[in-house]
């Protein structure tokens, strides 16, 4: 499968910007599903210095600075990537009711000295965005029985999550704590997944938040809109000696062929589409984005 995504960002200010600084997470990141072939970002006004590097868990970030006043910041993004037969093949034949035991994955964790184990822990620690409690600890300890396959567990806390919450973009901002999110069980695809992990991390377990796209597909006979695709956001948990396995509580099930990964890191904080600072701008801005997801080729 071969996807071509195109992400619009679009800024205007209220008064000339002076000056910014900005750090992009636009680009997909290779992964063993899914490999970019080919990628092109066109900034208006032209940037000044603009750099691609790897971060700290390996995505793409990319650095840009305008240095000349500006009444408008256009981000065009567009990427063709390639989902590889194996991802989807692998989640649609997998049965969660085998492998390690909500029990022997606590104790692999707390014992092993292997390196992938070893990295997987920082995922437990809190993060700016995601703070371990006993509410959320909770929440999940129900489904999470220590002789119970972890991944098993782990499903049935995405359905939870998806049944007992509402999606509702009007009901929280970036900065809605977990606790609101919870007391409220109203929220959008990051405040599922950002609740999610927070759960698994007040239990022990190691998770870690994902950002990509999800290709959306219209109603049998009616033409897809362009632009009508958005970014996405959803988990993944790691289970020692089996390795990382993503979950999407918005649409209850596991990233297959319609997920493409961006990023990933400790919460939205560390993936966040763009973040920057900006000098003068006036008070007020406006903000338009567009996200189209279209297949190349099956």
């Amino acid at each position: 499968m071969i996807y071509r995504i195109r992400h619009i960002t679009h800024y205007e200010y209220e008064k000339p910007v002076t000056l910014c600084y900005n750090r992009a997470y636009l680009l997909p990141r290779d992964t063993e599903y899914q490999s970019c072939s080919d990628s092109r970002i066109q900034i208006f006004p032209a940037y000044t210095l603009g750099q691609q590097r790897s971060d700290y868990f390996g995505n793409k970030a990319y650095f840009f600075s305008l240095e000349q006043p500006h009444r408008e910041l256009k981000i065009d993004v567009t990427t063709e990537i390639r989902v590889h037969e194996s991802k989807y093949a692998r989640e649609c034949e997998l049965d969660l009711d085998f492998g390690n035991t909500c029990g022997q994955a606590l104790v692999a964790l707390q014992e092993s000295r292997e390196l992938p184990v070893l990295e997987a822990r920082e995922f437990v620690l809190n993060s700016p965005m995601i703070k371990t409690a006993a509410s959320l600890r909770e929440y999940a300890r129900s489904s999470f029985a220590s002789n119970r396959p972890l991944l098993s567990a782990v499903r049935e806390l995405t359905q939870r999550i998806y049944t007992d919450f509402t999606y509702d973009p009007e009901s929280t901002s970036i900065a809605t704590p977990l606790d609101e999110v919870l007391r409220n069980k109203r929220g959008v695809c990051q405040d599922f997944a950002h609740l999610a992990i927070g759960c698994l991390r007040s239990l022990g377990f190691p998770a870690r938040y994902v950002s990509g796209y999800l290709e959306t597909l219209p109603p049998p006979g009616q033409e897809k809109l362009v632009g009508s695709d958005a970014s996405h956001a959803w988990f993944a948990v790691f289970s020692p000696g089996e390795g990382w396995f993503e979950f999407d509580p918005t649409n209850n099930n596991m990233p297959a062929e319609h997920h493409i990964t961006t990023a990933w890191g400790r919460d939205y904080g560390d993936v966040s589409p763009l973040k920057g600072v900006f000098f003068d701008g006036g008070k007020s801005q406006k903000l338009t984005v567009s996200v189209d997801v279209s297949r190349v080729q099956n």
